[in-house]
């Protein structure tokens, strides 16, 4: 049944299978989302040109140019923050991890009941603003930089500083409890993730340092503390 809060939210599926895209389309408008598909990559940007969803479900294995490397693409440019996520056969761990590191917002594997596919989307489409954890009452400043939880942005003097909404979802989590450890575990629960979702955690972490630290590899306000966790120190 459609759900109020993503009631016609509007999806680009990205399948090379004919028959699963038809499927995946059909039962997705069923739900009560607008649904967009594309057979592979080049007709993905095409479309993705020409609307904008809230929502991309890419398949990994496409001939030609690979989910994963669409992804990366994406995600290098600077006005594509949309939540993306992966479906693919190869349902290892090293594989899930490396559709996070791409940027991919969730993993799921093939074989998949539709009805777990909705749940994740979501959940996805729900973390954007994120609402996964409870918000701090204001913005943040992170040193030069202010965060806003309640809209998932991130501005300084230049402007608005692009997050996906897994990296919007992941500083609202730590920007609830400033100067406090939070452990990997707490973390992956509070953004909804899996069974992977602790590694999964420290490639979010890598990927929002990027956006927050002059020298990510030595950072001032995103900490990890060994053995631990990671730890939010704003305003240093």
């Amino acid at each position: 049944m459609p759900n109020e809060a993503t009631d016609d939210c509007h999806i680009l599926v990205v399948e090379d299978d004919s028959r699963l895209r038809e499927r995946l389309s059909r039962y997705l408008s069923g739900e009560g989302f607008r649904v967009t598909a594309a057979s592979d990559a080049a007709e993905a940007r095409t479309q993705l040109r020409a609307i904008n969803p809230d929502l991309m479900v890419l398949d990994v294995m496409m001939p030609g140019e690979s989910g994963l490397d669409l992804t990366q693409s994406l995600r290098l440019e600077q006005n594509h923050v949309l939540p993306i996520l992966l479906l693919t056969a190869r349902g290892a761990p090293e594989d899930r991890i490396a559709g996070f590191e791409a940027g991919a917002d969730d993993y799921l594997g093939k074989p998949f009941e539709p009805r777990e596919l909705v749940l994740r989307i979501r959940a996805l489409l729900r973390r954007a603003p994120p609402s996964a954890v409870e918000a701090p009452t204001g913005p943040v400043r992170i040193g030069e930089a202010e965060f806003d939880p309640a809209r998932g942005e991130l501005r300084d003097a230049d402007g608005p500083i692009r997050l996906t909404g897994g990296e919007a979802a992941l500083l609202a989590a730590l920007a609830r409890k400033p100067n406090e450890v939070l452990s990997r575990e707490e973390i992956a629960e509070a953004l909804g993730m899996d069974d992977s979702g602790e590694r999964a955690v420290d490639v979010q972490v890598v990927r929002l340092r990027r956006k927050i630290e002059a020298d990510p590899r030595e950072p001032r306000f995103l900490h990890t503390v060994r053995g631990r966790g990671y730890i939010l120190k704003p305003g240093v």
